[in-house]
């Protein structure tokens, strides 16, 4: 099991954290989603031999939600 923190600048309210977590909870792997929205970070828990960090960009990227940057947390 991995952790990592996205920081995602263009979280600013409660229907961002809404629609961030609903993009990546359907990623088979992704077993967790917190979304802190002060901080514009989005800690994710996922098993590395099935999701990517690819995929969770590019989900997050679809939804207008680029990522910054990545940090293992």
């Amino acid at each position: 099991m991995s952790k990592v923190v996205l920081n995602v600048p263009d979280i600013s309210c409660e229907h961002c954290a809404k629609t961030v977590t609903g993009a990546l909870t359907p990623i088979q792997g992704v077993r967790n989603v917190a979304v802190d929205i002060d901080a514009k970070q989005v800690k994710v828990d996922y098993d590395e031999t099935v999701a990517s960090l690819d995929t969770m960009k590019a989900a997050l990227q679809q939804e207008d939600y680029p990522v910054a940057s990545a940090v293992p947390a």
